[in-house]
Formats: C-alpha cells, structure tokens, sequence
C-alpha cells in the first residue's frame, strides 16, 4: 500500500515529482514550480533540499533508474575481481540500459539551446556531468593497467570512450529507430566486451 504524499518527507516528495514530470513531459518541460506543486511543497521548500533542478535529475538518474547503482558499482570495481572480460561485459550492459532509460529524460533539452546551457552550469555546480560515467570507468581501467592486467600500451581514456560510446550509440538507435535497429543487449554486450578486450587485454 502506498504511503499517502503527507505523510512523506518532502524531500522524497519532490524526488518522486520530478521523476514523474522527467518521465512523462520531459527535461526541458519540467520547471521547479510544476514539480513542487507536483509534490504537494512551496518552490522555498524544494531548494531547502535541493540546490536547482538539476540536482533533482541527477538524483533521479542515478536513485530511480535500476541500472545506474549496478552500473556505479561495477565502474568502483578494483584488480582481481574475476576476470575482467566479464567485468567489461557487465559495465556494457548496464550502460547500455542505463543510456536507453536516460535519453528520453534528457533529450528535449538539445531543442532550446538556452535551456541546455543552463542545465549544463547546473550541473556543473555540483559536480556531476555525463563525463562522470567515463571517469570512473577510465580509473577502473586504470586501476586493471597499474595491475598488469591490461596490455601495457593500452589507453584506459580511449578504452573507456569507445565502450560507452558505442553503449550510448546504441541507446540512440533503440529510440530513433526502434528495437529493430539493435542488437539484444544480453548479445551486444559480451560481444562489445570481447572486442575491447581483444585490443587492451
């Protein structure tokens, strides 16, 4: 049964708002005032909790979609957790998803310039950005080199580029062209792996 929207704290209030509002009208529709009237607050009490909006989109991408915890943890992954061509397969897989949960949230934003620069700074503000995803699986990557576990001309920056690159391709193609257009993930993501791992392992 679900707990009534009084009872709950606001700040979980408002993160189910803006999920809500992301998911059905878009990024670029959803301002702070439709989402605290969404959750039932005053806009003074959503930045009591949030810094701006886009700590809200944030906080929904990485709390409210499954793949992106799976997806975190694998890129926190150290040397010597089971062979790393499973690893790489993993991060494909859940990035993969991850992307394809995502897009439809974000993609209203590339239509009004302004907006999309103003998201941009918000997000710069604390921290976060699509670059944090390929961060983390560059030091992953890092971490695997530093072990010998890689080749030793291997690139942990490109390597990370062209894994989640073709992840994010493939999101693209899922929602411009239909499920047609791409291969299965549980296919395309060992397939990814074993090419990747067969040019830096």
């Amino acid at each position: 049964m679900l707990t009534p929207k009084s009872t709950r704290p606001a700040s979980e209030r408002l993160l189910d708002a803006a999920e809500t509002l992301m998911r059905t009208i878009g990024l670029a529709n959803t301002t702070t005032k439709a989402i605290a009237r969404e959750a039932g607050c005053s806009e003074a009490a959503l930045y009591k909790h949030y810094a701006n909006k886009e700590e809200l989109f944030v906080r929904v991408l990485m709390e409210r979609t499954p793949n992106a915890g799976p997806l975190m943890a694998a890129l926190d992954g150290g040397p010597g957790e089971g062979p790393l061509q499973e690893a790489l397969a993993g991060i494909a897989r859940h990035a993969s998803l991850f992307y394809a949960e995502a897009m439809p949230m974000a993609a209203s934003l590339f239509a009004e310039p302004a907006l999309l620069t103003r998201h941009r700074e918000g997000v710069q503000e604390i921290g976060q950005g699509p670059h944090v995803v390929r961060d983390a699986l560059e030091g992953r990557l890092r971490r695997e080199l530093d072990a010998g576990r890689l080749r030793a001309d291997a690139d942990p920056r490109a390597a990370a580029a062209l894994l989640l690159g073709a992840c994010f391709q493939r999101a693209f193609f899922l929602h411009f062209s239909g499920p047609e257009a791409v291969q299965p993930v549980e296919e395309f993501a060992p397939a990814l792996a074993r090419t990747l791992w067969a040019a830096i392992g």
